[in-house]
This record gives C-alpha cells, structure tokens and sequence, in this order.
C-alpha cells in the first residue's frame, strides 16, 4: 500500500482491530507547531517530531512514569490533552509551593507543586516541616502521591497504589522505622493536600496515565480462561475504546475543532502564557482496487503540549473498516493535492510538481537504462 503524505507533517498507518475481529486501516497525522506568544498563528516547527512507535518512560518501563504513548491506537473517543514539564517560580524566586495550572477551551486543571520533603513520625505521622525551596520543579507521575509499599522486609506484606503505582508518598503500614524519613510527593491538590500516606489522594500531574493503572484499566476487558481458549488472539468482547485514552479523565475533551485558547500557568520561566490551536483540516482519502475512494477528514484526538521546548503536537487520526485484508486499499492520501495530480491519477500517468523534478526522473531512468546495457 502506498501513503502519500502532502501535509507537511509526519504521517504512518497501521492495522487496528476491534474486538468482533473486524480490522481497519488507521492512518496517523503528527503536526509539531511552534509556541508562538506575541499573537501569531502557531506555524509548523522546521523540525517534525515523529510518530511514537513504542511507549516511552521516565525511566525502566512499567516501573516509571510514562512520558510518551504509541500513535497508533485504533481510535479515541475523545481528544487527550497532555502536558510534558516542570513548575517555574514566579520571577526566578526559589518558592516551596507554586500552583501551577493547564486551560484549553473549557478544560481547566490546577494543582499545587511543593518542594522536596519528607514524612515525619512523632506522636502521629505528618508531613516534615522542611521544604527545600525550588526554582524549578519537573512534573511527572513520579513524582505525585502514589508508589509502591515495599519497605516491609516480608514480601507479602507489600502493596501497591494502583491509581498511580510509581509515585512516592504512599504506605500502607505505618511503623515509625517503615515510614519516618521517606519522600513524599511533589504534588497535591489545591483544596486537599497531602497529609496522610495510608489516604485515597488523586494523583496530580498533566502527563499519560499507565495502562495498567485504575481507572483504565477496567477498560481493557476480561483476560481469563475463556478469553484464552476460545477468544484469544482477538480482543475480548468487553474491550472498550476507552482503554486508548491516555491522559486522565480530567484532561479528555471533544474533539477540538482548532482555535481553542491555551493557557499555561506557571509552566514556563514567563509565568504566563497563551495561544491558540491552529486550525486546520488534515482530509484523508483511501483509494481501493477497483477505483472507489473513500474521503474523510483526520479529527485530532492526542495534543501533547512541551511549553520547555516551546512546542506541541497534534495528532490527526481517521481509519476504514477492512472487508477482508489491508490490500484492498492500494492508496491512501494525507492532505491536499493540487488538481493536476488528480488529472494525472484518473488518466494513469504520473504526477510531476516541476519540469525540474520530471527532467531529474527523466534523467534517472536513462542513467538506469543505460547501466542495465
């Protein structure tokens, strides 16, 4: 099958089932914009980051944060918005505490930063008075309440925190000599901190949530032994799309239309800053064997914002119910092509965008013809 990408950006397919066993070609756009605070358009990087092949972390995978998910998910029912960064100071000022806030259109999500500090165990267990001042903080899922509670020297005695099982902060025993001197989190709610490690806190951070994680992972359907004797290699029948949705309940919008107004708090050394979504149509067409096409514009489903990077991406993604096998479709067209393109497809010829670029083919072919005598 052959991808013609005309958008300027990144573009890849894939093959995407769903759990009757029905596939469907999915194909991905990944458009890297520039940040652009003084009013302007958001204009495409000259730099474009590529599709994610396979999910990133922190650090060892299933044991960290995850930083960046894999593009290529059959669909999303809504658009996750995700945020990769760290808490600035207000000025430069080292600060133990900042709050830090993310707004796209109607979605707002804030959330306080804190510096390092630790559990401290008297008459009861409260957090440390010391907060080591910070100028500059990252946030990640590491570093939010959660963990594991493995500091019991019995093995069985450990548990886990499953709605954020790589934070810190967390226990669930809580003898002087297990819990006296540990980290807690760097982040916490606005109305609700942290003040307890055996308490149910939600997990603050603007990144992707693990797979394996509550609440998502309710949403990957049952996996027992009937799945295996009779279902297996096939997705079982209580698979939900919500499963491919990466960032937190809080962070899933609408598909956006562009536009939209973003808005940073504390995320850079600026303080605040603000732009908008551009907008713009990524059409997508399948071409089958026998001529039939198949048009569609691509819906942005994944924003990932790098406010330190000065940059973010949208992912466009649209996708086609197979009859049979992903060679049916013999082409597939992402973004616009001028009308002599489509001229040159309906008579069979081929398409040149320049005399340059013919005479260069033209060349090609006589050097080959010539090298084959």
């Amino acid at each position: 099958m052959d991808l013609l990408n005309a958008t300027g950006m990144q573009a890849g397919y894939t093959l995407g089932m769903e759990p009757s066993g029905r596939e469907h070609l999915v194909v991905a756009v990944k458009g890297t914009f520039n940040i652009s605070t003084a009013g302007r358009e958001p204009e495409l990087a000259e730099e474009q980051v590529p599709l994610v092949e396979a999910d990133t972390f922190t650090g060892e995978p299933g044991r960290s944060a995850p930083v960046y998910e894999v593009d290529y998910p059959l669909r999303k029912p809504r658009c996750d918005v995700l945020l990769l960064g760290s808490a600035y100071a207000p000025d430069g000022k080292p600060v133990e505490r900042v709050q830090v806030g993310l707004k796209l259109g109607a979605m707002t999500k804030t959330f306080n930063v804190v510096g390092d500090r630790l559990w401290q165990v008297g008459n009861s267990i409260r957090p440390g008075s010391h907060i080591r001042p910070f100028e500059r903080m990252p946030i990640s899922y590491d570093r939010a309440f959660g963990g594991v509670d493995d500091f019991h020297p019995d093995p069985g005695k450990h548990s886990a925190y499953m709605r954020n099982p790589v934070g810190c902060g967390f226990h669930t025993l809580l003898d002087r000599s297990l819990v006296d001197g540990t980290p807690m989190p760097n982040t916490e709610e606005l109305k609700r901190p942290v003040e307890k490690p055996d308490g149910d806190y939600v997990p603050m951070s603007f990144g992707p949530v693990g797979r394996g994680w509550t609440p998502r992972l309710q949403y990957a359907g049952t996996y027992d032994q009937d799945w295996l004797d009779n279902v297996f290699p096939f997705l079982p029948a209580d698979f939900h799309d919500d499963y491919f949705q990466a960032a937190p309940p809080e962070q899933q919008i609408a598909h956006p239309a562009g536009g939209e107004e973003v808005f940073l708090l504390n995320l850079t050394p600026e303080g605040r800053i603000s732009f908008r979504l551009p907008i713009l149509d990524v059409p997508i067409v399948f071409f089958r064997k026998r001529g039939e096409r198949s048009e569609t514009n691509g819906v942005i489903d994944t924003i990932v914002l790098e406010p330190e990077k000065a940059i973010f991406t949208l992912t466009w993604r649209a996708s086609i119910p197979l009859r049979k096998n992903i060679f049916e479709i013999v082409q597939v067209l992402a973004g616009n092509m001028p009308p002599g393109w489509w001229r040159a497809r309906e008579l069979g010829k081929n398409y040149y965008h320049s005399l340059g670029e013919l005479t260069r083919e033209r060349r090609r072919e006589a050097e080959e013809e010539a090298e084959e005598a």
